[in-house]
């Protein structure tokens, strides 16, 4: 868990989401979405280079502290859609705060979806896949486009020296670049 980064981008939306109810779950929405709108300003001083990361950690710490105090405090309330995103975020706690401690951690997924868009797309215009072995062929084709493309490689030259490699017995080109 310590390795994983869970995002704060789908926390943020999820804290709105909270902050829009009305009693005490919108209550502890606003209040979450202070803790983050901190997060997100000690984090962007940080990545300004207006702060060490040592200062970040040292910053971060109370920020850090305060927010498990108030999951544990919806956790605990047992209000309905709000209790169990809580306690579910409060399980993955280390998860939560890996861009604090590690270098070159990002405190949201955003480049990670925006490497899968076209994938996503694909999928929601083509209707995905209609069995098991559909879907291993979609993802290992996605997969040698997606590297073949970030190497600056031809995919469709890729594929057809797979394709011949295959046919005549040859040695399979690869996508692993020697390092």
């Amino acid at each position: 868990m310590e390795k994983r980064q869970i995002c704060r981008a789908h926390l943020l939306r999820k804290a709105i989401s909270f902050s829009e109810r009305d009693g005490p779950a919108g209550g502890f929405g606003r209040e979450m979405l202070d803790y983050i709108g901190i997060l997100f300003d000690y984090w962007h001083q940080f990545k300004a280079g207006q702060m060490s990361r040592e200062q970040l950690r040292e910053r971060m710490a109370p920020v850090r502290l305060q927010l498990e105090v108030l999951l544990e405090r919806g956790r605990d309330a047992k209000l309905r859609q709000l209790s169990g995103s809580c306690a579910d975020m409060l399980e993955h706690r280390a998860a939560l705060w890996t861009f604090v401690e590690q270098d070159g951690v990002e405190p949201t997924n955003n480049h990670a979806e925006r490497e899968l868009r076209a994938f996503v797309l694909w999928r929601k215009r083509s209707f995905g896949t209609q069995s098991e072995r559909g879907n291993l062929f979609a993802e290992r084709l996605m997969t040698v486009a997606h590297t073949a493309r970030k190497q600056k490689r031809n995919v469709l030259e890729f594929l057809t020296a797979c394709c011949i490699a295959a046919r005549s017995g040859g040695t399979t080109p690869s996508l692993f670049v020697p390092v």
